[in-house]
C-alpha cells in the first residue's frame, strides 16, 4: 500500500511540475509554489491525510489544466 502511495504521490508532482513549464504568470512561481507543498507534506504519516493531501494537489491539477482551456479558447476567440 505504501508503495503506491509513494507512486501516485510522484506522478501527482511530476504532472503538476510539467503543467508549471506552461504556466502563464511568470511572477507565480508555479513549481516554486509546488514543491514548497510537497515539502511541507513530505512527513505525513496518516493515510486520511495522505489522501487529503492528494486530492488536493488532483485539485490544483484540474484548476490548472482549467486555466490553460480557457487561456487557449480566449486566444482563439479574439483570433477570430
Amino acid at each position: 500500500a505504501m508503495s503506491s502511495t509513494r507512486q501516485r504521490v510522484l506522478a501527482l508532482y511530476k504532472e503538476l511540475h510539467r503543467l508549471g513549464r506552461d504556466y502563464p504568470d511568470p511572477n507565480y512561481d508555479f513549481n516554486a509554489r509546488i514543491r514548497r507543498m510537497f515539502d511541507k507534506n513530505r512527513a505525513l504519516t496518516d493515510p486520511a491525510e495522505i489522501e487529503q493531501a492528494l486530492r488536493f494537489g488532483e485539485y490544483i491539477k484540474n484548476e490548472t489544466l482549467a486555466l490553460y482551456s480557457l487561456r487557449k479558447y480566449r486566444y482563439l476567440k479574439q483570433r477570430y
